[in-house]
């Protein structure tokens, strides 16, 4: 292998383009460069993103919502290619390509899609009964509405059997769209119905073969018997039931022409899981209290509206029993005293709520209202499904335990009871917080308890709630009930801190004035600080200054701060009240400067850690991928490839000394290792170069590249080189895949593109697109306007291509490769395009291989010729201006591959020609001028 390496200045911003693939219909390039990508439904889009830029920009595709908003502009591809199966409406809209390398501004290009679907179209018809005319008659109308969503906009057409019906062909019939529906409605008008016009419709939607989308179609049938749906449900309503019953919903037809079709919705969104539908008949096993609500049966046959019935399905249930007592209300009494009048509340849920009754117990016998012991149910000032039991001029004797009883009407449902305890050592609520809990201090992370204690009998539920903002409890409401007093948070933040009040509520205990507590909570957590982590990469004898900055903390008042080198503590002290950061310095780095540095930043909480690694590892070198660089042969068995590559931040670390060089065949395990020296310093964004040699075809290569400086190895990169035998060139980059103009012609080729060109002197000549069509692609063309003269070439000029000998003796049997490239010459001074060979060694050039001249249309065509180097070669493309300035002649998408050409394109004026015979180049040039002219 080759061990010299060349410097070029190499790095460059990015740009980028898009390609497409996949399914495309077509691919429009609008007015202010804007390119819309059409693709039918269920289509496969396939986008690529074609980046230079060196460094290797990284890539990113995002979108702006279409028509439809969907949630692809939440997350981003990152790499060259988007891809979406089977395509959605709601996918269309606008996609951008973004790359950048941190040098100049980032390349952005986007493309608009446009998804194209058309759904069948829907029918429905309506009648209309008129006002009395003259007291004669009364008129009848019906209309017929067609609608069918689509992608373009769709367009209708009537037919009656096989009649085609036309706005003014039947005085009995009206077409139109009504202006609301801005055209996406197409309404047929039946006036006064008449015996002709009960008949086949039929409504054809279409979007005139777009995208290869074809019309659909829909018929209706009109007949004197058309009506709208009417149905019956065979159900009471509402349906009581007990949970665990199955339940059925019969819904029948009772008209309609044509047949309705039957559904059933529900209040829930969905039918239950477990539903049956048959029919017209619904099926609910085992029905839960979730699956209760509103159940309707929906008639359509499109005639008028469909017909709608409902029923409420309600499922019987007991639940949350709760009770209170109120002390003597007329008194403001808030504990019970003898002689005064005590009331006990009992309420439950109930569903459904009427079938709720309620008894109350004594000591466990039946109690009757009487006038001192009144019962009373759902007081009107109290919530629904309440009991009170007033207890008026309390006496001894009425101590003891009131048992409230709550059950539906018709069983299946158990009862549900509440005990309350009336004695003489019932007592009001209190509450108090524990001494040393509040303020509670606690650190991040830690499970704390906010307690209240409660007092009293019955014990009350407590309610918790912020005390200072109106923001959420932990668990993301606003109020938690505790029976216990205490309030338990598990991984306590930083956004806890603040005040918790504790509160009694009057249910399951005394209905007085709440008591309330408030426990304040401190948070503590270690300080933040940045940077988390960073590495640092210097060279021997240089300083390195590391700085820790603290963010927030809790206590604020950091203590401390230590710097430490592994575990050998370097510096420790107080941090400066004035400042919100600490750096240490090394002045002069040696090898035992290199490791990782810690900088523990330390309150009451704990310390919070910025972590440093300086080492002096070279950066990665980064591959260069934007210039061609050819798989060519050197013998018929290998191949040879340049490498190329810039390092990054070079100048971070001591002065690169070397690189080690490792190859290996891919799929083998042994790597083959060489170190390539570098004898001068290397500058940012210097391009280097090694050749690889003795690569045999038609494998593939892992090469691995690392930096050496004083330190050691530096980081490695790795990339894959793998034969293609194939050279290509589309000019979409500014170095050309380095052609070189020729320093002896006229005039030079230019590269350009449809997007960027000013033709304001060549009108309607040069192409309107490159060869892939696209307005943003590039070319190289002549532009023919002054100064140019007739007879004025313009040379272009390929890089070497390398032909070595099979023997020491010279090449016997030389080898073909077929040279390819797509012309455009268009324009009614068109002069002439030729192809040359140039073999190094050779003072002169042979006569052309290939030779055009003339008008050849406004389009792009391809030529391909078949040559036989014997020595390293060139290619030349020779254009020569024609008589007036209407002849600019253009080039793109030139190939080179190994082998003769097969299947040439039919184009006998583009016949290739010998290379040693000038004669027969002069008479077809001759034949196709005459042939010319007589056009």
């Amino acid at each position: 292998m080759l061990t010299q390496v060349f410097f070029i200045s190499s790095a460059a911003p990015p740009t980028v383009r898009i390609i497409h693939s996949g399914h495309a219909c077509n691919v429009e390039e609008e007015r202010h460069t804007e390119r819309v990508y059409t693709i039918r439904e269920g289509e496969t889009l396939e986008l690529t993103c074609l980046v230079t830029g060196h460094p290797r920009p990284q890539i990113r595709w995002t979108k702006t919502a279409g028509s439809v908003s969907d949630r692809f502009q939440d997350s981003s591809v990152f790499n060259e290619t988007l891809h979406i199966a089977k395509i959605l409406r709601t996918q269309g809209g606008r996609y951008y390509c973004k790359a950048e390398n941190g040098l100049g501004s980032p390349a952005i290009k986007s493309i608009r899609v446009d998804v194209y679907y058309l759904d069948d179209p829907v029918v429905t018809v309506h009648q209309s009964i008129g006002e009395a005319k003259e007291q004669f008659y009364y008129e009848r109308t019906v209309f017929l509405r067609c609608v069918a969503n689509s992608n373009p906009p769709v367009r209708y057409s009537w037919h009656r059997g096989r009649e085609v019906l036309t706005q003014g062909s039947d005085k009995g019939v009206e077409i139109y769209e009504p202006f609301f529906t801005q055209g996406e409605t197409k309404i047929l008008k039946l006036k006064n119905l008449r015996p002709q016009d009960y008949a086949n419709y039929s409504c054809i939607a279409s979007v005139r073969n777009v995208c290869g989308i074809p019309d659909r179609s829909v018929i209706f049938r009109l007949t004197n018997k058309t009506a709208s749906p009417s149905i019956k449900l065979l159900v009471e309503d509402p349906i009581v039931v007990n949970p665990g019953q199955t339940v059925s919903l019969v819904c029948i037809t009772t008209g309609g022409e044509p047949p309705p079709l039957l559904t059933w919705v529900s209040s829930n969104d969905s039918l239950p899981q477990r539903s049956v539908v048959k029919g017209g008949t619904l099926t609910l096993p085992a029905i839960t209290s979730d699956e209760a609500g509103v159940y309707s049966c929906v008639a359509s046959n499109n005639v008028g509206n469909p017909a709608k019935k409902s029923t409420t399905i309600v499922v019987r249930a007991l639940k949350k029993g709760r009770f209170w007592i109120t002390p003597d209300p007329y008194h403001n009494d808030d504990n019970i005293q003898i002689g005064r009048e005590v009331k006990i509340s009992c309420q439950v849920e109930a569903t459904p709520p009427e079938e709720l009754t309620f008894s109350w117990l004594k000591n466990g016998r039946s109690l009757r209202s009487s006038e001192r012991m009144v019962i009373t149910q759902t007081d009107p000032d109290i919530s629904p499904g309440t009991t009170n039991l007033d207890i008026i001029d309390l006496k001894f004797t009425d101590f003891g335990t009131y048992t409230c009883v709550a059950a539906l009407k018709g069983g299946g449902i158990p009862e549900i009871s509440i005990d309350v305890n009336i004695s003489s050592t019932t007592v009001p609520p209190n509450l108090t917080v524990p001494r040393g809990k509040s303020p509670l201090v606690a650190r991040e992370g830690d499970t704390v308890e906010l307690e209240c204690l409660v007092s009293g009998k019955p014990k009350p539920i407590i309610l918790w709630s912020r005390a200072d903002k109106e923001a959420p409890m932990p668990d993301g409401s606003m109020q938690m009930e505790s029976y216990d007093g205490v309030l338990r948070i598990v991984n306590v933040s930083r956004e806890m801190t603040g005040s918790y009040r504790c509160q009694t509520s009057q249910y399951n205990g005394f209905n007085v004035k709440p008591r309330e507590a408030v426990v304040e909570l401190i948070v503590q957590y270690p300080p933040t600080v940045e940077p988390a982590y960073m590495e640092m990469r210097q060279g021997l004898g240089r300083p390195v200054v590391m700085t820790c900055r603290v963010l927030r903390a809790h206590p604020s008042r950091v203590l401390r701060f230590e710097w430490l080198l592994s575990n050998r503590l370097l510096h420790a002290g107080a941090f400066d009240a004035q400042r919100d950061e600490t750096e240490y310095t090394i002045r002069n780095l040696n090898r035992d400067g290199w490791g990782e540095y810690t900088c523990n930043v330390i309150n009451e909480a704990g310390a919070g850690k910025c972590t440093f690694q300086v080492t002096g590892k070279a950066y990665p070198p980064e591959f260069y991928y934007d210039t061609y660089s050819p798989l060519w042969q050197n013998r018929p068995r290998v191949y040879g490839f340049k490498l190329q590559w810039t390092q990054m931040n070079p100048n971070a670390v001591d002065r690169i000394v070397a690189y080690r060089l490792g190859i290996r065949q891919m799929g083998l395990q042994r790597w083959w290792e060489q170190e390539i020296p570098v004898d001068q310093t290397i500058s940012k964004g210097e391009l280097m170069t090694h050749n690889l040699t003795e690569l045999i075809k038609p494998e593939s290569y892992e090469v691995r590249l690392t930096p050496i400086t004083r330190f050691g190895e530096g980081d490695s990169t790795i990339r894959i080189v793998t034969y293609s035998g194939e050279f290509h060139c589309s000019f979409e980059e500014e170095p050309i895949c380095m052609f070189t103009q020729d320093k002896n012609d006229d005039f030079d080729w230019t590269r350009h593109s449809a997007a960027t060109r000013d033709t304001k002197y060549t009108p309607n000549t040069g192409p309107s697109g490159d060869r892939s069509g696209s307005k943003q692609g590039f070319y190289m063309y002549i532009e023919t306007s002054r100064p140019r003269k007739e007879g004025d070439q313009a040379r272009l000029i390929s890089p070497f291509f390398n032909v070595a000998p099979k023997n020491p003796y010279g090449i016997t049997n030389p080898p073909a490769y077929c040279f390819g490239f797509f012309y455009h010459m268009y324009g009614k001074h068109i002069g002439t395009l030729n192809a040359f060979l140039k073999q190094k060694g050779q003072t002169t050039s042979e006569g052309p291989v290939w030779s055009l001249s003339g008008n050849q249309g406004e389009r792009w065509k391809q030529a391909k010729v078949s040559i036989h180097p014997t020595a390293s070669f060139q290619v030349v493309l020779e254009g020569i201006r024609g008589p007036g300035i209407e002849g600019d002649i253009a080039i793109d998408d030139i190939t080179l591959e190994e082998g003769e050409c097969r299947d040439p394109p039919p184009n006998l004026s583009a016949k290739a020609l010998s290379t040693s015979s000038h004669i027969w180049l002069l008479c077809v040039t001759l034949v196709l001028t005459l042939l010319e002219g007589q056009r």
